[in-house]
């Protein structure tokens, strides 16, 4: 083939090669230009795709007590210091708060002051309606002057707070202050140990009337019960107010319980007064009568002598010495009657001697006495009834008024059977 067909064989073929290239350059290039010059925006995510992404907000910090000012015992303030309360209160009712004690709220005891800038709240811890049964429970049969309690803040009815006084880290709850406590039991241990003197040396509780020198006369049943109602509810009110500063403890029943006991002796007092006057009345009139006839005997016997020294005696001698004899048997009976009147009217020596406590109250002149063994027998069984309401409950127990009519029967029956009994 020749050269020159060669040549224009490749000519053609190149030019149908850049004709091509042409055409596909062409295609492309708008493509290209439109892709540069408008980009294809993103598609722009749906509502559901943006909340996913959208990053979780962080939990607001709990509050927490982490400190305290002062001690915890009733009728006093204490601050209290909440970790993050600023925060905490920002959203809720921090009037409503109220102390936790052994994980019980003290309902009714709201903040007096708040401090959410400060982190601080201050409580005054006192008895009110809602919490009494809660302060009975903290502070009735004491083991001590104090005893670990764990504390902590929050709403009534809602869980309370974290605290850093829990049972690992308690704190100490006062019972009684010591200070105070102290005082009272001096006094107290003062009255008591006076009154044992006074008892043991005179006759602040005894029977009346004088003693045999050297000796003392028996405790007097009455006076011993007034005595020991007044020491329990000296030394109950006492101690109710060191522990809960109340005063108004003294209830209608234990009114009418002491007024029994001071109604039985006084009762026994006036008949015992009363049989004192006539004994001593009846007493002079004998020893009186004794003194004359003891005058009148030797005088009646000496007029006898002289009508006997008479060599002869007259009819009328006769009859005046068979009178005068007479009235001498009649004297000298008499004497002896009168002279044994005024023996038993005066009470032996012995008699009048105290043979101990017990001894004294539970006999009379007879004996060991049921009336007397029956009302000593309710007064202990009521002494330990009162003890143990004051110790666990904080209060002056409430008798019912069928326990005070039983009361007032055994002290009537008592009374009762005082008239009879010899002094």
């Amino acid at each position: 083939m020749p050269l020159s067909h060669v040549c224009c064989t490749y000519r053609s073929t190149a030019a149908v090669l850049l004709l091509f290239l042409s055409i596909l350059i062409v295609r492309l290039t708008p493509d290209a230009n439109a892709q540069t010059a408008s980009p294809t925006p993103a598609p722009s995510p749906s509502p559901q795709v943006a909340q996913v992404a959208r990053p979780t907000p962080l939990p607001a910090p709990s509050p927490k007590v982490t400190a305290i000012d002062g001690h915890l015992e009733l009728d006093t303030i204490v601050g209290v210091e909440v970790e993050h309360f600023s925060e905490w209160a920002a959203t809720h009712d921090a009037t409503k708060l109220v102390p936790f004690i052994n994980g019980r709220a003290v309902r009714g005891n709201y903040p007096e002051e708040i401090h959410p800038d400060r982190n601080r709240l201050h409580f005054h811890l006192e008895i009110k309606p809602q919490n009494k049964e809660l302060w009975t429970d903290l502070l009735g049969a004491p083991q001590g002057l104090r005893h670990p309690v764990t504390f902590t803040v929050g709403l009534e009815n809602e869980s309370p707070f974290d605290s850093v006084f829990n049972q690992s880290q308690p704190l100490p709850l006062t019972v009684i202050s010591p200070v105070y406590g102290v005082i009272c039991l001096l006094v107290i241990l003062f009255t008591l140990a006076l009154f044992v003197w006074l008892t043991r040396t005179t006759n602040l509780i005894r029977e009346q009337g004088a003693a045999v020198p050297g000796k003392l006369r028996p405790y007097n049943l009455g006076r011993t019960q007034m005595a020991f109602w007044f020491f329990l509810v000296y030394v109950s009110y006492t101690v109710i107010w060191l522990i809960t500063d109340s005063l108004d403890t003294i209830t209608p029943s234990l009114l009418g319980l002491m007024g029994i006991s001071a109604g039985t002796a006084l009762g026994e007092a006036l008949i015992d007064s009363g049989k004192d006057k006539a004994n001593s009345s009846q007493l002079q009139d004998l020893i009186s009568e004794k003194q004359a006839l003891e005058t009148g005997i030797p005088e009646l016997q000496s007029q006898i002598n002289a009508l006997n020294t008479k060599p002869t005696l007259t009819q009328e001698d006769t009859t005046d010495r068979d009178t005068l004899n007479k009235q001498l048997l009649d004297s000298r009976t008499r004497l002896a009657l009168v002279s044994q009147q005024i023996q038993t009217l005066t009470p032996a020596a012995t008699d009048a001697d105290s043979q101990g406590l017990l001894r004294d109250i539970l006999r009379d002149s007879s004996g060991y006495s049921f009336h007397r063994f029956q009302i000593f027998a309710w007064t202990i069984v009521l002494g330990i009834i009162f003890v143990s309401s004051v110790y666990n409950n904080l209060s002056m127990p409430e008798f019912s008024t069928t326990l005070l009519g039983l009361m007032g029967i055994s002290s009537g029956t008592y009374i009762g059977f005082k008239f009879p009994e010899k002094k």
